[in-house]
């Protein structure tokens, strides 16, 4: 027995160590495999990251102009108030909106206690007239009486005397009266100037008080818009230059230069510019509104491209130009004015060099793109 286990665990450690070697020359010879493909070098290729079409400098012509913001404001406006106090509104006749006349009444005041005061005094300044034409009367005779020695020089010069002072309380009653009859004509509020009721505080009952308003009148209906403008703008700008404003019903409203500021506001930095304009075109005083100032009278030629094919980022404006390899070039480019949907190049991009026309935003230098067309 012994020597049959003996024999059993030989046999058992030769069949394993011909199995090790099996399993060596299987893993020497995946080995020269693995190393082969581990040396092949990998070809990868980019991906375009965007599919986009190109376009080029266009030439155009375009009238040289500069806009700004502003407030539509009075060309002037007159304060209308009662030149007499104390007295009560009776009648109101006018409203804010209202086409006037220079001259209508806008409003009336209470009237009795005025007429009454003047017809008090009229009929002191008909006594007045009667006790002159006495006095008068009275001079005359003594005057006479005097070249026949009937009365002393003393005498007539007494009627004299009566007869001046009856004049002179005859034309302070004349006074009097003119002034009551102005007093009551000043009873009617009336417009100091053509124009349109911009406000109204008068109110039927109220008392009228020293300075108080009753109506504001934009005088001639004209009104103005006030353009704020910057330092550097402020000297392209000359009077009568021709400017152009945008109603709220789309109508273009046309207007003049009428004065520059020769000043610049300290704290906003702004200066303004003064345009009369002859029709409101549906503006309204106190309303803000956007106008372009006309620079020049003739049409200037300028090089252009869509304005979605410049990309502005830290402040600066960039195209991307596509080179022959497909892969997109950032250039930084100086850009001008803007009309309608396309922008000036003032420089920074040569003539005929395609750019991309939409997209750039999300394109960084170097990107590889796909050209959908040719440059337009």
């Amino acid at each position: 027995m012994p020597l049959s286990s003996s024999s059993s665990n030989k046999n058992r450690w030769v069949k394993v160590g011909l199995g090790s070697v099996a399993l060596m020359a299987v893993v020497l010879w995946k080995m020269p495999h693995v190393s082969k493909a581990a040396t092949t070098p990998v070809v990868t290729t980019s991906k375009p990251a965007l599919t986009v079409s190109l376009v080029t400098l266009q030439p155009a012509k375009w009238m040289q102009s500069l806009s700004a913001n502003g407030s539509v404001v009075a060309w002037q406006e007159a304060v209308i108030s009662s030149e007499v106090t104390g007295i009560r509104i009776a009648d109101v006749r006018a409203s804010v909106g209202d086409q006037v006349r220079k001259g209508q009444v806008l409003a009336t005041l209470a009237t009795d206690t005025v007429a009454a005061s003047v017809a008090e005094v009229q009929a002191s300044l008909k006594e007045s007239e009667a006790v002159l034409a006495e006095a008068s009367a009275q001079a005359a005779r003594s005057s006479k009486l005097r070249e026949s020695g009937f009365v002393s020089a003393q005498q007539v010069e007494q009627a004299m005397t009566n007869e001046n002072t009856a004049r002179a309380r005859m034309e302070t009653q004349r006074a009097r009266y003119q002034a009551g009859v102005l007093r009551l004509a000043q009873l009617n509020i009336k417009a100091s100037d053509a124009g349109v009721i911009s406000a109204r505080s008068a109110t039927v009952g109220t008392l009228t008080q020293p300075g108080m308003e009753l109506f504001r009148l934009i005088r001639q209906g004209r009104l103005e818009w006030h353009a704020d403008i910057t330092a550097d703008e402020l000297g392209m700008i000359r009077k009568g230059m021709k400017v152009e404003l945008m109603s709220p019903q789309g109508r273009v409203v046309k207007g003049q230069v009428r004065a520059i500021s020769p000043a610049i506001n300290p704290q906003t930095r702004y200066g303004q510019v003064l345009v009369d304009l002859p029709n409101s075109g549906g503006l309204v005083a106190g309303m803000f509104a956007r106008g372009t100032f006309q620079l020049t009278q003739q049409n200037t030629p300028v090089m252009t491209l869509p304005q979605t094919a410049v990309v502005l980022r830290s402040g600066a404006a960039f195209v991307f130009s596509v080179g022959t390899d497909g892969h997109a070039h950032e250039l930084k480019v100086t850009v001008g004015k803007r009309f309608g949907e396309q922008i000036e190049i003032v420089s920074g991009l040569e003539k005929g060099v395609a750019v991309v026309e939409s997209g750039g935003a999300f394109l960084v230098d170097g990107d590889v793109v796909r050209v959908a067309s040719t440059a337009k």
